[in-house]
């Protein structure tokens, strides 16, 4: 009874994050307004080019040009990405093959082809997609595939010792067993998902968010700068979060297990 009532409290997860924010925004606001506003900013004056970027309207049209080309080439890494991960992984000739082109694809310096996509895909929508979708696919291939080389040859040889088709063994034993990697990689994509989508902006059409942050740059307006630069972090954070709250839906085994450690 004694151990229970001198059991230490728990603070929230939800608690500690808040409370790191806020001291990071007050210590950047105390100290962002000693620097020359040319150099850095803080974030009042972030807030307040927000309010104008949003009353203007370039910053909803900015973020709708962004986030459709995120969106379809991610969606397509994924679509291609989860599929060839698990080919690759539980057919050995196939990593043969192909896996040597796929660890180096994702070690592939991306930015210097982007003048060679622009040849081939022009300077529109389809080139920031294809950027996109070269930046994100190769962390869900080699997530994928991993875990499929982990998951236990004594639960394959179950499967087949029950005479399961081999599409059967993929489902229910290979592709369960995988999704922690599946999601792991999933994640990972979205962060270079969002550089990609910047990268192509930059090098392509200058749109979207990526189109506001050269235009700030060059006019030496740190402040707006900032403003799609903070919202890109915010949508990778939001989008990793949504991943995590599908993760809990297909594989809430998972989760119970990690709760597990973490306590």
């Amino acid at each position: 009874m004694t151990g229970a009532v001198g059991a230490p409290r728990r603070v929230p997860r939800g608690a500690i994050s808040a409370a790191t924010i806020v001291v990071f925004l007050i210590a950047w606001e105390i100290f962002g307004r000693k620097i020359n506003p040319i150099f850095g900013s803080y974030p009042t004056a972030i807030a307040r080019a927000f309010v104008t970027l949003a009353q203007s309207g370039k910053l909803e049209k900015a973020l709708l040009q962004s986030l459709a080309s995120f969106l379809t080439g991610y969606a397509a890494a994924v679509i291609v990405g989860i599929p060839l991960g698990l080919v690759v992984g539980r057919f050995p000739a196939v990593e043969a093959a192909i896996g040597f082109f796929i660890t180096a694809g994702y070690a592939m310096p991306l930015v210097a082809l982007v003048p060679l996509l622009v040849l081939w895909f022009g300077l529109g929508f389809t080139v920031k997609a294809v950027v996109i979708f070269l930046m994100a696919v190769f962390p869900i291939v080699i997530n994928t595939w991993l875990g499929v080389r982990t998951v236990p040859k004594t639960l394959i040889e179950v499967g087949t010792a029950f005479v399961a088709p081999k599409a059967t063994i993929v489902r229910r034993i290979i592709l369960p067993a995988t999704v922690p990697y599946i999601m792991a990689g999933l994640k990972l994509a979205v962060g270079r998902g969002v550089v990609g989508m910047i990268i192509a902006e930059f090098f392509t059409s200058i749109s979207g968010l990526g189109a506001i942050i050269i235009n700030s740059a060059n006019n030496f307006d740190t402040a707006t700068m900032f403003v799609p630069v903070l919202l890109v972090m915010i949508l990778a954070w939001a989008l990793t979060q949504a991943i995590g709250a599908l993760e809990r839906r297909v594989a809430p085994w998972q989760v119970e297990l990690a709760g597990r450690e973490e306590s």
